[in-house]
């Protein structure tokens, strides 16, 4: 049985998506504040974190950067609807996804579903893609560079499946959208945006100067394919 960690200060919220979660077959753990949630994330080791950016002694995305310099857990955020531009940064800082608030329990289930599945690497398909030097073991989740490993998020990781699968196909921000979440629920189509610039940082040579993941004006990526 995965756990799931819940970082919410509000009760009603926690007890709410406790109770989901747990009806969908997860051991949820919950933490009321910043400093609760980073001990409990060491302590129990999560298969995922629930995230709410809007914590009562420290900032949520403070947290997630804390989350990131020593785990790669996934994080879903919750946020409040006025905070576009705290989604952007929590998914440029690492995290998988998010919820909007208010929200439906169901969604956040769904959402928490979708990204386990990245992260247990259940991608269809043949075992080991690759285009250019970009090799990923698929089943594996392991990636390299020109023979480098290099560490990915879930997200980070279908998303460059998805795009290594099939070299010099342009795809727009909304295929990948629905390449890598698996869920029905609108998502915000710059978050794409902020997953393709944290894949360039990690996997490009000069990330200004992409050679792998190329922009198409006006359209969405593609990898290059030659």
């Amino acid at each position: 049985m995965s756990t799931i960690l819940v970082v919410e200060d509000e009760p009603g919220i926690a007890r709410l998506v406790q109770d989901y979660l747990e009806r969908a077959g997860f051991a949820v753990v919950l933490a009321a504040n910043a400093g609760e949630g980073l001990a409990q994330a060491r302590a129990q080791r999560p298969a995922l974190v629930v995230l709410d950016l809007g914590l009562p002694d420290r900032d949520g995305l403070d947290v997630t950067r804390e989350l990131r310099r020593f785990s790669d857990v996934p994080i879903v955020m919750l946020t409040a609807r006025g905070d576009e531009s705290d989604r952007i940064v929590g998914l440029e800082l690492g995290a998988d996804d998010y919820v909007v608030k208010p929200f439906s329990p169901k969604e956040v289930v769904a959402r928490v579903r979708a990204v386990l599945r990245r992260a247990e690497g259940k991608a269809a398909g043949v075992e080991t893609v690759h285009a250019l030097d970009v090799a990923i073991d698929v089943p594996r989740r392991r990636v390299t560079v020109a023979g480098r490993p290099v560490e990915l998020t879930a997200t980070e990781f279908a998303l460059l499946v998805t795009l290594v699968r099939e070299p010099g196909r342009v795809f727009t921000r909304g295929q990948l959208l629905d390449a890598v979440h698996g869920v029905s629920f609108e998502s915000y189509e710059r978050a794409i945006d902020a997953h393709v610039k944290n894949l360039r940082r990690k996997i490009e040579p000069t990330p200004g100067s992409p050679r792998y993941i190329e922009t198409v004006h006006g359209v969405g990526y593609r990898f290059a394919d030659a």
